[in-house]
Order: structure tokens, then C-alpha cells, then sequence
């Protein structure tokens, strides 16, 4: 079963304070606040609640916040179409403020999540069933609350620390170094009670915290202590990727497209954490924002699409790899038809009602004088490499444009990669299962899955790229220019009138000025008016 069970509609009338004054109504439920929750699927319809705001906005406007801001995605306005009073070019040129769409909404969205966490912790700490059911719950309910955390944490820097519901006294901006101790404390407390995913609950647990998870976020956390909290860990990140890579229980996929495919889900033995879409499960909008609307009656569909996000040549140039398989994740040069399992015939697919086969420049040129901008002629749609990472489902329709592809927050392969550069950093290769993993070793794992020749000898630098590679458009590649340093660079298109903010408080997301409105103990983060 693909979908996570979200049903909780009806625990607003179950845990709702409201009074009634008319008594001679019939009882329409048994539950009161004192025995609820009490069955599992009394916890699965508490617990939906956490995972649909999750859901709601990870793909796509957090995404942006984490890739707009780098080389690896672009959205260009089209002769003023596409520009929505600048937020995208905003992101791309560091030149965000504090009412920024995305600032705003992705804070409320984060806090949104930790407050359900706090408010169903409440819940079911009140519950009348067993000690044991109660806290392995609330472990699952901690380690999402640490993982909201995270994200605040890694966008925001300085935020508060926030664990009762309801609020009562307003918080205070907490220093990230305290931010990112709590989240480590609750999840090593949670890890315990976690489950362990195994071929036989891969279903059960998809979608939700398991131990591999918090090993996965901890060793996510530890390979950027120095960016969080000054202090490097990189030893712990070696020991935290250790402790997922001795088990049997995740391997590396053998085709890499599945990873990505609207089928996917708890097949996909690489994944540690995703979050589910489908036609009901709506925020993958990927193939609505990021393919070529042109394609669509050749991949099989027939939607109203975007023509406007892709990728940057300087990050496209990367994929140049012989026979490397991650290569088809783009759309670029003379488009052909697909094959159905992610590769393409050699059938070519023209402009619609001519014979002019469609071609993808890869190159972005600016519309002088004009604040990024390609215009809006058919040469220049077709300008950008649009992506095709999340294959295009089906079964879109027009209302809606969903995907149901599932999005992999956390993967094995990304713990394999992690382990690489930490090494790389002065952490001591371990052995795992009876082997060495030296970076060579870890790297030729991935390129051996990919296709890709072998590689000996990595660097950092190469290791960068391989990064870029195997996790374009995940949503780690802010993440990881800023702990290389190199989230400052540049990369100006032809005709460009516009410059980058390369000040590093940029680094750092501003506090929304709505929220400094509401709460004044929120301390605005350096570098921003306040």
C-alpha cells in the first residue's frame, strides 16, 4: 500500500473544547478525550495530521527555498510571464527580504508541523491506553517534531524552541547551537522506540520515523556541525552512517529511474524516508513546474503545464559522465520519444502541428535589459534543460497537475555519500560487513548503480559533484555549497543586469516580518533590517 493513512478529520470533534447547550441529541461516537487514542487506528488517524502538513508544502515551495537559491534550479520569468512580483529571481540572486512568499509560508508551515506534534503529544499523554503504546507513539511524534526542527533549523538558523501546546507565554529565538542540540537530545531519546524497517514491515513503516532515519538525519546533522554549530563532527557522522550500512535492511536499487517512477514506494529498497504522493496526496507538482509542455501528448498526457523551471548550463554540465544513467534525468537537445521505463525510442517528437522536431537549448539567454527574463517566443520556451527526475505520472489531470511520484527525503545512497566526505574531512575509514569503505570504495558503489566509469583518487571537489549528480533536485543542494563554502558563487547568464548577494548572512533565511509582528521576542537573524 502506497498512501499513508490520513484520516483525522474526525479528531477535531473528538478532542474539540467547544460546549453544546442542546442535551436530547443522540451519541454519534463513543470517544471521549479520556479513552482516545486507544486502537492503532485510533494513532494512524491522530498521527495524519503530521504527515499531510509534511506533505502539503516539501514539494514544492520548501523545495524551492533549497534549490531556487542555487545552480541547480532556475525559474525564469518569459517576456514578464512566470517573474510573480520577482520571488523567483529573489531566490536565484540571494536578494530575498523578509516578506518574502516562501520566508513566510515555509516558517508557518514548519511551526505549523511542530505545533500538531505538540498538540498530539498532549493528546496522547492523556490517552487511556497502554504505557507502551503511549510511548512508542510519542517517539514517532517526537522524531517528526526533530525533523520539522531540522528544516527550521538548516533554513533559519536562530529559531525558538517550542514543546507545549497551547502556547502560553511567547517564545524566544533560540541560538542555532541550542536549536540543533535539542534536536539531536529528542532524537537519540526517540531512537530506542523507533522500529527497525524490515521486508516484512516495509509497508507499515514507509513514510514514518525508523531507527535508520534518525541514524540518517544524525549523521545529516553531524556532517554539518561546523555550519550549525562551529564544532566539526565528522566521526560521528562516519559512526551514525555505520549504523545503517552494518544492517541488511536497505541496499541501493538496481535501477536508479525507479527510484523516481509515480510507482514508487515501499519497493524501493534505498529509501530511508520519503513522503508520499498520490492523485489524493496533493504538493508533488513537479511535472507541472518542471517539465516541457510540449512533450506532454507524448509521454501520454494532456494537461496545461509550466514552461518555465529548469536547470542552469553550469549545473547541467556536470552530467558528463560516460553511459552514466543519471544523465536521462534531463531533457536537453533533439527530444525523442520515451520508452515507458525512462529512456527514449528513436522516434522524434515535433512542435505541435509541424514537422520541426523539438529541441531543448540548454543554454539560458537573457532578454537585454530585462531583469531575468528569455522572452516568450517558441525558441526561447525551449530554452533551459528541463527535468524529468520525477517521470511525469499518468495519470495528471488538468484540475490538480499532482504527481504521485513519492519524494525521498533521506536514501541510502546519500548515507553512503555522506560517509565519503566525511572521511574525506579527516574522519577514519571503518570496515562494514568486512569491507574497507575508503571514499573510493563508497563513490564506486553509487557509479557502479549509475553506469558511470569508476573513480580513484576522489577529492572533495569531485565528491561535490558526485553529490550534484546523484541528488539533483532532492533538495540538498543548498545544503551542501554552504558546507563546501561555495554558496556564494555566481554563475551570471549572458545579458544578465543583475548581481548576486554574496554577503554569507545570506546563509541564512530572515525571521518573516509577520512573525517578528506577532511574537516580539523573535530576534531577526544578523545581516537583516529589523
Amino acid at each position: 500500500m502506497k498512501k499513508l493513512i490520513i484520516l483525522f478529520a474526525a479528531i477535531v470533534a473528538i478532542i474539540s473544547t467547544s460546549s453544546c447547550t442542546k442535551l436530547d441529541v443522540p451519541v454519534e461516537s463513543q470517544y471521549v478525550k479520556s479513552n482516545f487514542p486507544v486502537t492503532d487506528a485510533d494513532y494512524n488517524a491522530l498521527l495524519g495530521t503530521i504527515y499531510s502538513n509534511l506533505s502539503s508544502q516539501y514539494a514544492v515551495p520548501y523545495w524551492r527555498m533549497q534549490e531556487l537559491s542555487t545552480d541547480e534550479a532556475i525559474l525564469p520569468a518569459r517576456d514578464g510571464n512566470f517573474d510573480d512580483g520577482g520571488q523567483y529571481r529573489q531566490l536565484h540572486y540571494h536578494t530575498w527580504t523578509f516578506d518574502h512568499p516562501n520566508v513566510t509560508g515555509i516558517w508557518q508551515w514548519g511551526f505549523g508541523g511542530i505545533n500538531i506534534c505538540n498538540r498530539i503529544l498532549g493528546t496522547i499523554d492523556a490517552s487511556s491506553s497502554t504505557a507502551a503504546k503511549k510511548a512508542a507513539s510519542s517517539a514517532e511524534v517526537k522524531a517528526m517534531r526533530a525533523l520539522y526542527y531540522y528544516f527550521m533549523m538548516d533554513l533559519y538558523g536562530n529559531v525558538p524552541i517550542i514543546t507545549d501546546f497551547p502556547v502560553t507565554t511567547l517564545p524566544s529565538t533560540q541560538p542555532r547551537t541550542k536549536v540543533y542540540q535539542f534536536i539531536e537530545s529528542e532524537l537519540l531519546k526517540a531512537l530506542p522506540l523507533l522500529p527497525v524497517k524490515t521486508s516484512s514491515n516495509a509497508t507499515l513503516y514507509y513514510g514514518r520515523p525508523t531507527k535508520a532515519m534518525v541514524f540518517a538525519l544524525l549523521e545529516k546533522m553531524y556532517l554539518n556541525a561546523q555550519v550549525y554549530t562551529g564544532t566539526a563532527n565528522y566521526t560521528g557522522a562516519v559512526a551514525m552512517a555505520d549504523s545503517v550500512l552494518k544492517g541488511n535492511n536497505y541496499s541501493l536499487d538496481l535501477k536508479y529511474r525507479d527510484i523516481f517512477l509515480p510507482n514508487n514506494g515501499p519497493q524501493i529498497n534505498e529509501t530511508i524516508f520519503a513522503i508520499p504522493y498520490d492523485q489524493q496526496i496533493p504538493g508533488n507538482q513537479f511535472t507541472r513546474f518542471g517539465f516541457f509542455y510540449y512533450l506532454v501528448q507524448a509521454y501520454g498526457f494532456n494537461v496545461g503545464l509550466s514552461i518555465a523551471m529548469s536547470t542552469t548550463p553550469e549545473f547541467y554540465n556536470r552530467f558528463n559522465l560516460p553511459n552514466d544513467v543519471r544523465s536521462k534525468t534531463w531533457l536537453a537537445g533533439p527530444q525523442f520519444a520515451p520508452d515507458g521505463s525512462g529512456g527514449f525510442t528513436t522516434q522524434p517528437v515535433y512542435y505541435p502541428g509541424t514537422t520541426t522536431q523539438i529541441y531543448i537549448e540548454p543554454k539560458l539567454t537573457l532578454v537585454p535589459g530585462k531583469p531575468m527574463d528569455l522572452g516568450n517566443t517558441i525558441a526561447s520556451q525551449s530554452e533551459g534543460v528541463r527535468s524529468l527526475k520525477y517521470y511525469p505520472d499518468p495519470a495528471i489531470i488538468q484540475s490538480t497537475r499532482l504527481n504521485g511520484n513519492d519524494v525521498p527525503v533521506l536514501r541510502l545512497a546519500d548515507v553512503m555519500l555522506m560517509k565519503a566526505e566525511a572521511i574525506l574531512r579527516g574522519a577514519t575509514a571503518t570496515v562494514v560487513n568486512g569491507e574497507l569503505q575508503t571514499p573510493d570504495v563508497l563513490v564506486n558503489k553509487i557509479r557502479l548503480r549509475a553506469g558511470a566509469p569508476t573513480v580513484s583518487g576522489i577529492d572533495l571537489d569531485g565528491l561535490l559533484d558526485e553529490r550534484a549528480r546523484e541528488f539533483s533536485w532532492e533538495a540538498w543542494r543548498r545544503n551542501d555549497l554552504i558546507r563546501y563554502g561555495k554558496f556564494e558563487v555566481e554563475y551570471p547568464l549572458p545579458n544578465d543586469n543583475l548581481n548576486m548577494n554574496k554577503d554569507v548572512s545570506r546563509r541564512l533565511y530572515p525571521i518573516p516580518a509577520t512573525e517578528r509582528k506577532l511574537n516580539p521576542n523573535l530576534t531577526q537573524n544578523p545581516g537583516y533590517p529589523n
